[in-house]
């Protein structure tokens, strides 16, 4: 009798765990693409010097882009990106509504690429909800909310560094962020982003979802900032 209603307990225990697990995705599945339907964000912070030295190992003849030269840049916004628990929409509306270049131009302190704000607009934007004036704005006020740790500002040589090492110099830089809130990127050679889950207020967000795809090298490169 007993092991009866072990089993009995845990069929209708799995049954009841399939059933939450296909609500979930029959409700994400519905707002799938429909603007303004989502549950967090993440801030995706590029390291700038990371990006110029892959650029120059594809591209060795090509001329640099505007990141790579003048202003010495560290992190950089790559963009704020609408999530859902599991993945993410993008694409939300096609075509995008047109993007003023007056908003382009007041985000290049942060985002130094014309047709990458252009790009995060209608990739991750048009997820928002939001208009293009109050998505940007979004952005910046995002950006503002994360302390860069200083030894990462004026890094005037070249170093190696775990991931956890990057991932404990933001927590420590940012009271309130856990390391279940952010995620280490790399490719194989380069560190290339730190990426901050953030609410829909822009308040630390824990993220598994985000952090299932961190950088699993023991050591990555970061380049010197360039031009100081």
């Amino acid at each position: 009798m007993t092991r009866r209603w072990f089993r009995l307990k845990h069929c209708v225990l799995a049954a009841l765990s399939f059933t939450l697990i296909f609500a979930t995705a029959l409700a994400q599945e519905r707002r799938q693409g429909v603007p303004g339907q989502f549950d967090y964000y993440v801030l995706a912070l590029s390291w700038s010097p990371s990006y110029c030295e892959a650029r120059q190992d594809r591209t060795p003849d090509r001329m640099p882009d505007r990141q790579c030269s003048g202003r010495p840049y560290s992190f950089v916004v790559h963009g704020l990106w609408p999530q859902y628990e599991r993945g993410f929409p993008s694409y939300c509306m096609v075509p995008p509504p047109r993007l003023n270049r007056l908003i382009v131009e007041s985000m290049l302190d942060l985002m130094p690429s014309p047709r990458l704000v252009f790009h995060e607009w209608d990739q991750h934007g048009t997820c928002s909800g939001l208009s293009a004036r109050a998505y940007f704005e979004n952005v910046r006020k995002a950006r503002e909310r994360i302390n860069i740790p200083p030894e990462y500002l004026e890094l005037g040589r070249p170093i190696e560094v775990t991931p956890a090492e990057v991932a404990d110099s933001f927590v420590r830089a940012n009271p309130g962020l856990s390391r279940s809130a952010l995620s280490i990127s790399c490719d194989r050679k380069w560190l290339t982003e730190v990426r901050i889950c953030l609410g829909r207020d822009l308040s630390f967000h824990d993220c598994t979802n985000v952090r299932r795809n961190a950088c699993h090298v023991d050591k990555a490169r970061m380049p010197a900032v360039r031009g100081g």
